[in-house]
């Protein structure tokens, strides 16, 4: 077994009325249940928008500096994501199929390094 990250960026959702993201809850929610049925979900979660809630820590210097926002100004940022444990990449990539469904918006799918398959 493997464990991959499913992941998106805020930037993916788009510009929606309330009520679409309403109507995202239940099929979002019904494959995060499937996944915990299958014995594959390690954790899911979605992340706070506001980046000013955010803080950084960087040890470069040899002395780690706490800033509050992101550590560097950009234009995307994490929007949430899903740890699976799965056999393949192909049953990765089924997943992240569902979650985009569930969704609704693009998914990213990667291997952990040192993850064995």
């Amino acid at each position: 077994m493997a464990r991959y990250l499913i992941f998106f960026n805020q930037q993916w959702v788009g510009d929606h009325p309330e009520e679409w993201f309403a109507s995202r809850v239940a099929p979002s929610r019904a494959v995060v249940d499937e996944m915990r049925q299958a014995g594959v979900l390690v954790f899911a979660g979605g992340l706070v928008e506001e980046l000013e809630e955010a803080a950084s820590a960087d040890a470069t210097s040899g002395e780690v500096v706490i800033t509050d926002g992101p550590y560097v100004e950009t234009k995307e940022y994490l929007g949430g994501l899903t740890i699976i444990d799965v056999p393949d990449d192909e049953t990765a990539r089924m997943w992240a199929g569902k979650v985009a469904v569930g969704c609704g918006w693009p998914q990213e799918v990667r291997r952990f390094k040192g993850s064995e398959l």
